[in-house]
């Protein structure tokens, strides 16, 4: 029996999937979405090439941490500049920009090469209810 790989030229459509994070833990959102970015839910799945489908995340500032790692999680940022090293608390992102913690925790989560700076750009990750991608008819799911 042959191994199959799939081949940009054969791939189909991809499709588009929904998932609310209100009251979900971080990680296994994460894990679910990474795997669904890669394509890892397919039986088509080759490691080489993109596969995935895209992910539309809602209601982000909802999202539930386990343990202490509310209070004692930190985001570190870079300037590029000597001492342009600064640090938010987790409690400040979720305040400024909520979607940065479950882009962040989805981004650790795919292969560290250039697909997988392809396969982020099939992440949508919004803060409230609203989303911009109705016409796209996502299916729900459920983590």
């Amino acid at each position: 029996m042959k191994t199959f790989l799939a081949k940009n030229e054969t791939l189909p459509q991809p499709k588009w999937y929904l998932i609310d994070a209100e009251g979900m833990v971080l990680g296994r959102l994460a894990v679910k979405a990474a795997n669904i970015i890669r394509g890892r839910t397919k039986a088509t799945y080759t490691p080489s090439v993109d596969t995935g489908d895209y992910v539309v995340i809602i209601n982000a500032e909802k999202v539930v941490l386990t343990g202490k790692k509310e209070e004692k999680n930190s985001y570190m940022f870079f300037s590029g500049f000597v001492g342009g090293e600064s640090y938010r608390s987790l409690q400040l992102q979720r305040e400024r920009h909520p979607e940065f913690i479950i882009e962040h925790a989805v981004k650790g989560m795919l292969p560290k090469n250039r697909i997988a700076a392809k396969m982020l750009t099939k992440l949508r990750v919004f803060a409230g209810t609203k989303h911009t991608h109705e016409a796209q008819n996502p299916i729900k799911i459920s983590v």
